[in-house]
């Protein structure tokens, strides 16, 4: 059988917990690294706000029902819930199980995300040309969820937050600089006791994190309701 949760390489994730089973301080700030993933525990009613200082930084992002981690943030049902590809201010995103995780309760971008791509992994960067290694989202999922002494039972597609992803009315897609702005911030509500993760994303060999920039760093904080 398949593990899902063995990477196929490594970076900095794995020493990136930031407590031994990912419970953060409430209205502590947190930073992850460019190219890293950290893993973060949510109790029902917190609400997670993750920021992007450079403005150009895409967050891939997951979350998992905490006493279930077979259940999952899931795209493919958030369109059915939504009628749309696009989620804003007030939505609920929802899991496999069509149950809603997580509110958006906040969003100071111009509300640019997306929810069609897959999360960048080892065979993607192989398709663009890497002979090595290359840092991605999904070992970064993996390895931040390791970091706190958990396992990803698979690699779900991600909520990708600020990711800009055309869609034509023919249905093609392309990939494009975000559009958001330094110190953008979006919040989620949690509806459940959850495990969030989130990469800020290696991507550097298309447009997605910006044109002539580095991947950057990402930060988030926790609040009681």
């Amino acid at each position: 059988m398949t593990d899902h949760g063995t990477p196929d390489g490594t970076n900095a994730t794995l020493t990136l917990g930031i407590s031994a089973d990912g419970t953060a301080v409430a209205g502590d700030v947190y930073t992850i690294p460019a190219r890293c993933g950290i893993a973060v525990r949510l109790t029902r009613g917190q609400v997670l706000t993750v920021e992007n200082p450079s403005g150009h930084q895409v967050c891939d992002f997951w979350a998992f029902a905490a006493e279930n981690m077979a259940e999952h943030l899931s795209m493919a049902h958030l369109h059915t819930s939504l009628g749309s590809l696009f989620p804003k201010t007030g939505d609920a995103l929802v899991s496999n199980l069509r149950r809603a995780l997580l509110t958006i309760t906040l969003d100071t971008s111009p509300g640019v995300h997306d929810t069609v791509i897959a999360s960048c992994d080892h065979a993607r960067y192989r398709e663009l040309g890497c002979t090595d290694y290359h840092d991605n989202c999904a070992d970064n999922l993996r390895m931040a969820l390791m970091a706190i002494g958990l396992r990803a039972p698979l690699v779900p597609a991600p909520f990708n937050i600020w990711m800009n992803v055309p869609v034509g009315s023919d249905g093609a897609t392309s990939f494009a600089a975000p559009v958001s702005r330094p110190g953008d911030r979006i919040s989620l509500r949690a509806e459940d006791d959850l495990l969030a993760v989130m990469s800020a994303c290696p991507q550097d060999l298309t447009a997605v994190n910006g044109v002539g920039v580095a991947p950057d760093i990402l930060r988030f904080c926790v609040t009681d309701s």
